[in-house]
């Protein structure tokens, strides 16, 4: 039999029809099986979050058929408790699939402890943007007799003197000692 007569034959074309229909038929239920399986039209609404506790997360999340997941928490927030969930993503009132996790940030237990920078012996006008850039607050500024006018001389924490290189909480209020221009008594 030629390649010809072959391929026009009813043998061929009954094979090519069955095989078509196979593909077809295999096509429709693995869509369908995929609908069923992804939920595919079926959405859960991400609830609000904000400031509650892991604990009340957890249970809120499970309740509808999402889990979470704790991303770092380097930002600490004073107007939240402790360990209480600062931001999420997605976002609240977002549309999600079933199982679909939950990003969680926490707040953290305080502040972070950062490097008191080097001031002392340099003038107001550089120390304070120094100290600002870091995260810590200019509080009380006092002045004693020394040559260098608004050169810092000394600094202190909560009233105990401190030196650089000291590890303080950020946002913390640092008091400067500065010069006011004026020679002291042992200067002369």
């Amino acid at each position: 039999m030629s390649l010809r007569k072959f391929l026009t034959s009813k043998v061929f074309l009954k094979q090519i029809v069955l095989a078509v229909v196979a593909i077809i038929v295999l096509s429709f239920l693995a869509l369908k099986w995929l609908d069923y399986r992804t939920n595919h039209g079926s959405f859960v609404t991400v609830p609000d979050l904000a400031g509650k506790t892991i604990e009340t997360a957890k249970i809120e999340l499970k309740d509808n058929d999402l889990t979470m997941e704790i991303q770092d928490s380097a930002n600490y927030n004073p107007s939240y408790p402790k360990f209480s969930v600062i931001e999420q993503y997605p976002t609240a009132g977002s549309q999600v699939k079933e199982d679909r996790k939950i990003y969680l940030i926490l707040n953290p237990s305080g502040f972070r402890k950062v490097e008191l920078p080097i001031v002392v012996g340099r003038t107001f006008r550089q120390a304070k943007p120094t100290l600002e850039a870091i995260g810590f607050e200019v509080g009380k500024i006092s002045y004693i007799d020394d040559i260098g006018k608004d050169e810092v001389q000394s600094i202190s924490f909560e009233g105990k003197a401190v030196k650089a290189g000291d590890l303080l909480p950020m946002t913390s209020k640092i008091d400067l000692v500065l010069g006011n221009g004026n020679r002291g008594i042992n200067d002369l």
